[in-house]
């Protein structure tokens, strides 16, 4: 049981990604009489198959990366850095003019997924008068519902899905029901 908890956990069903913060309660396992039957080779993959299904049935959300970013400007520049940051999901946190220049500090929160071609933006949005440097801050959790195929977090999903080689969609539910 514990080597696939470990194996799932590490390899989770929607996108063979590492899980964090989940717990699993095993209310009741039946095991067959004879020995012979109850070794790593019949038990890891029934029990693996068991978690993959108590994951999709139990309104799984996704976490996303987040740095912080510090934007150094000229003040009239500001406004652009503003700008930038509203269109790839940022969130200034503080604003603060910096003491004897006429340069003000901006400070973000900025998902990663977000970041690429960041930089060229921002410069493009200030006339190259803005200078980011991020740095990771912190995991945040992705409100949508990935089941939801409208949804942020399932077009995540099928995104990774995609990028590693993966069947596309997320594994239906009866796909981890064992056939006798």
């Amino acid at each position: 049981m514990e080597s696939a908890f470990q194996w799932v956990t590490k390899e989770a069903v929607l996108t063979e990604e590492a899980m964090r913060g989940v717990r699993f309660n095993v209310l009741d396992v039946a095991l067959h009489n004879d020995a012979i039957h109850r070794g790593g080779g019949q038990i890891i993959p029934t029990a693996r198959r068991v978690y993959y299904a108590a994951e999709l049935t139990a309104s799984p959300r996704l976490q996303e990366p987040v740095y912080i970013v510090d934007v150094t400007c000229p003040s009239d520049a500001v406004g652009g850095v503003y700008s930038c940051l509203a269109q790839r999901r940022g969130i200034v946190i503080n604003e603060e003019p910096m003491t004897g220049a006429p340069l003000s500090i901006v400070k973000a929160y900025l998902p990663v997924a977000e970041s690429f071609g960041f930089t060229a933006r921002l410069r493009g949005s200030t006339s190259g008068q803005a200078f980011p440097q991020c740095v990771f801050d912190h995991w945040e959790v992705l409100t949508s519902d990935p089941m939801d195929t409208s949804s942020k977090a399932y077009q995540v999903v099928a995104d990774i899905r995609k990028r590693k080689g993966l069947k596309e969609g997320i594994p239906a539910l009866d796909s981890f029901i064992d056939k006798l």
